[in-house]
């Protein structure tokens, strides 16, 4: 994999609201411009939880332009060729996804659902922040490795490690 290039990397969830939101976004802050994230579904809500939503305002991450999609919208003619697909919700994860032009590695990084949280709104709130906090730390040891120097193998490996470890 060349060193300058952009790497595109889609992260899908069941209902895309929530998990695979808040990973796009911090990809593409965390990314620093060598990464661009995407999110989709396989069965899009049709909206973004609205204490992803908040958290990510709060934090300053641009909104206005997030939605719910299908993962079909990757899988076009004319999509971005993604290099990366990473399944953050156990229920993505098996499900049958689209075949993929280019031949992305896949990864999956189960997280907790935040649109699952119990309790109070604050209760809600804290629970989101601390998933944030899970794909924060996970999207920080992805960027930080040497991507340019890894073959596809030992890409896929270490992004599997990552899993395992829970970084």
């Amino acid at each position: 994999m060349a060193g300058t290039r952009v790497y595109n990397m889609l992260f899908l969830c069941t209902h895309n609201s929530a998990r695979s939101v808040m990973a796009e976004c911090l990809l593409n802050r965390e990314g620093k411009g060598r990464f661009r994230g995407f999110s989709a579904g396989s069965q899009p809500s049709g909206r973004i939880n609205p204490t992803v939503r908040d958290l990510l305002e709060r934090l300053g991450f641009p909104t206005a332009a997030l939605r719910s999609k299908s993962w079909d919208e990757f899988a076009t003619p004319g999509a971005p060729q993604m290099d990366f697909i990473v399944t953050v919700c156990d229920n993505a994860a098996g499900e049958v996804c689209p075949v993929w032009p280019g031949q992305p590695i896949s990864a999956h990084w189960g997280f907790p659902d935040p649109s699952g949280a119990q309790g109070t709104d604050a209760e809600k709130a804290a629970f989101t922040a601390t998933v944030f906090g899970q794909i924060e730390r996970r999207i920080r040891a992805f960027t930080s490795l040497p991507i340019a120097s890894l073959d596809r193998m030992a890409l896929k490996r270490r992004m599997d490690d990552m899993a395992q470890a829970g970084s």
